[in-house]
């Protein structure tokens, strides 16, 4: 791997759902600091040096299917807003990473997985307040798919693609 930046590892979403979420990340998030297209981060700060890591992620995507996720509803995330994900087998996945990832993991990557989309962050709290009360009165469950891993280069605000793994299983 060609960068001693970490590495960011996220989830993949079917198209219409990341068009979905990006739109209203673009309408919400505060647009100076809005780097990225709507995400869903599995782990924050992986190191680009340790190869175990990258064909670890191939392994799993070569024999996993794509998953369906349940979007269940609007949070607050204190200085802005988010839609909370579950899947059992998304967190599977997650931890399965973390047992053999645990010598290169930060604190923050050894928890357990809360998975979940921002829309909006590092706003004012009543104007977090506004939009999740706003986006909550219609909100409705829905399911989206999970289509694979992706790798990005962390640049100290924006990021880098590194590389898509579709789930092939």
């Amino acid at each position: 791997m060609p960068t001693e930046n970490p590495v960011i590892l996220t989830l993949k979403i079917d198209p219409e759902a990341a068009a979905y979420f990006t739109d209203l990340r673009k309408q919400h998030f505060p647009a100076e600091r809005n780097y990225l297209d709507a995400h869903l981060t599995l782990f924050h700060h992986l190191p680009a040096s340790e190869d175990t890591i990258f064909e670890a992620v191939k392994t799993v995507c070569a024999i996993q299917k794509p998953m369906v996720l349940q979007v269940t509803e609007v949070v607050s995330i204190g200085a802005g807003v988010a839609f909370k994900i579950e899947s059992a087998e998304l967190k599977q996945l997650h931890k399965n990473l973390q047992q053999q990832w645990q010598l290169w993991l930060t604190p923050q990557d050894k928890q357990p997985l809360w998975p979940h989309i921002t829309i909006q962050n590092k706003v004012d709290r009543q104007t977090a307040v506004q939009l999740q009360q706003a986006l909550s009165l219609d909100f409705k469950p829905f399911e989206i798919q999970g289509l694979g891993l992706t790798f990005w280069e962390y640049l100290n605000g924006p990021w880098r693609l590194i590389e898509n793994v579709d789930f092939e299983g």
